[in-house]
């Protein structure tokens, strides 16, 4: 399943990036797109969200334009998530994993279904679902941090 998975993302140098997602089970859930990224995709909106310096992206009002941990979890505030502990599935909630580089620098978001299964926006690339560890490595680093909210906004296609 895994295989097959890796096999058809488009993702360049997809080996050096992702090397645990060849051995992880996970399934391609989307075209490629480059209307929406990660963050935007684990709020459950369908956005290029991103801290970027020009404005050219959508940034919540008020929240500082940087590219750290803190002022990732303020936008993620304007949209009702607050930090928890871990990323045990929970009824009721909405999770999102936030993956760090060494350096503190958050490199990618996956939102957790209500199976416990993470789903991802692969940059301008597909959405998979897939293990939470499958994307620690190189490019997303180690998840760092998990965010939550009450409710159930996104819908999981149980795929």
């Amino acid at each position: 399943m895994g295989e097959d998975c890796y096999d058809r993302l488009s993702v360049p140098r997809k080996a050096e990036c992702f090397p645990n997602l060849l051995q992880a089970a996970c399934d391609l859930t989307s075209d490629v797109d480059q209307f929406y990224n990660c963050i935007g995709w684990a709020l459950g909106l369908q956005q290029w969200w991103e801290p970027d310096w020009a404005g050219d992206y959508h940034w919540p009002e008020g929240v500082p334009r940087r590219y750290d941990l803190a002022a990732l979890i303020q936008a993620c505030a304007t949209e009702g998530f607050v930090a928890c502990a871990d990323g045990a599935p929970q009824a009721g909630v909405e999770k999102i994993a936030v993956y760090c580089t060494d350096d503190g620098i958050p490199r990618h978001a996956a939102r957790q279904l209500p199976s416990g299964r993470w789903w991802s926006k692969l940059g301008v690339w597909e959405d998979i679902q897939h293990e939470l560890g499958a994307l620690e490595g190189p490019e997303y680093g180690r998840v760092a941090q998990f965010l939550a909210r009450r409710g159930t906004r996104v819908r999981d296609p149980g795929i």
